[in-house]
């Protein structure tokens, strides 16, 4: 049996009559845009519009550049609230525990011969040595004042008297210690100054 090729014509005939009808819709389209009001776009509109934008994004530049800043300097203010009330709420705690060094103090300096050498004043000893030890890692130190010159930031005068062998305004003994965490003042020196 032979087959019979069908014809490409036939089953893909030309559509023509669509041709017309595109053909039709151009025309009418080119028409209408014709028929439109053409602005033309001048280089100095584009320009003063680019001249704007980049007038707005500078202010955005500037406002996020200060909202950044603003926000570095709290940030900064914060954490210097928080060391400022550790350290008021660790002096409190600190200004307590100088009456107990003061206690042991006096304890080791006027403890009897006989018992100089036993285990218990060893004890006190290592718990005065211990005491102090903690209170240094909180940075509490000394006011050096004995032989100084008296300040009145960090002594405290209890009498002015005349000694030989001292100059105006010298220490002559310091009576009560005084002690500091960094620059602050925990509690001035109590002393003797010579006049």
């Amino acid at each position: 049996m032979s087959e019979e090729k069908p014809n490409n014509n036939e089953e893909n005939p030309t559509p023509q009559p669509l041709m017309v009808e595109e053909q039709q819709l151009g025309e009418e389209q080119a028409e209408a845009a014709e028929s439109l009001p053409q602005a033309p776009i001048e280089e100095e509109d584009l320009q003063t519009k680019l001249n704007e934008l980049e007038k707005k994004a500078n202010e955005y530049l500037d406002g996020w550049q200060r909202a950044r800043a603003e926000f570095a300097n709290y940030k900064k203010r914060v954490e210097r609230e928080q060391a400022q009330t550790y350290q008021l709420a660790s002096s409190a705690v600190l200004k307590k525990f100088l009456e107990v060094v003061d206690d042991l103090e006096r304890a080791l300096k006027n403890c009897p011969p006989e018992i100089q050498n036993t285990e218990w004043a060893q004890g006190i000893e290592l718990i005065y040595r211990k005491l102090f030890s903690i209170m240094e890692a909180e940075g509490v130190t000394k006011i050096e004042a004995e032989g100084k010159q008296f300040d009145p930031n960090l002594h405290e005068a209890i009498s002015h008297e005349e000694v030989e062998g001292y100059e105006e305004g010298q220490i002559i003994e310091v009576v009560k210690q005084g002690y500091q965490v960094g620059d602050r003042v925990l509690r001035p020196a109590m002393v003797r100054v010579a006049r």
